[in-house]
């Protein structure tokens, strides 16, 4: 699986690109990703900022600010298990993008915020089953900023952290149906 890191040396932070590569080909290989899928990791280092994004599907394309593949107690430096968690999450994404079976989600720039974080819970659940460091209780924070602090909430996220297997449609469901209960 050809995985690209850009750029290949860093000025910036101390990361190295073979230690990104072959965490994404562990990855890649454990969320089964197809073998001849091209990766490209796109870091922008002049940031400390942590935004993440899906860019493309096909090929894979994510882009990343160093801020988010940064360990927080060490400033410039790769934390592995967080970029563990972040990649994975964009890997798990654009594999569902690329499984006829999971159906046809919004472009990234047409999800609502809801529909996104829910989206997200799924992923990093898959990734925590892989042995992978998770923070449940972060994401069920998130996911209750979006869909409201109700028992209806907890069980969509349960529903969503615990399921195995998944539709767009029923990941988009269960995040309606949240948030109709916070409006009873």
């Amino acid at each position: 699986m050809p995985v690209e890191i850009r750029p290949e040396t860093f000025s910036m932070v101390f990361f190295e690109a073979e230690e990104i590569r072959a965490l994404v080909d562990k990855l890649a290989a454990e969320i089964g990703l197809p073998a001849d899928a091209s990766i490209t990791i796109d870091i922008d280092e002049t940031t400390p900022m942590g935004h993440a994004s899906l860019a493309s599907a096909d090929p894979i394309v994510l882009r990343l600010e160093s801020g988010a593949l940064e360990d927080p107690k060490r400033p410039r430096k790769l934390d592995p298990d967080g970029a563990a968690d972040v990649i994975g999450r964009l890997l798990f994404a654009a594999h569902d993008r690329l499984d006829p079976a999971f159906g046809a989600p919004p472009a990234e720039d047409e999800l609502t915020l809801p529909e996104s974080v829910a989206w997200q819970v799924y992923c990093v659940a898959r990734l925590g089953r892989l042995g992978h460091r998770t923070q449940r209780q972060r994401r069920l924070y998130q996911f209750r900023n979006r869909h409201g602090f109700t028992d209806a909430a907890d069980a969509a996220f349960d529903h969503l952290w615990t399921a195995e297997r998944l539709t767009w449609a029923e990941i988009s469901a269960t995040s309606d149906e949240a948030r109709t209960a916070l409006a009873v």
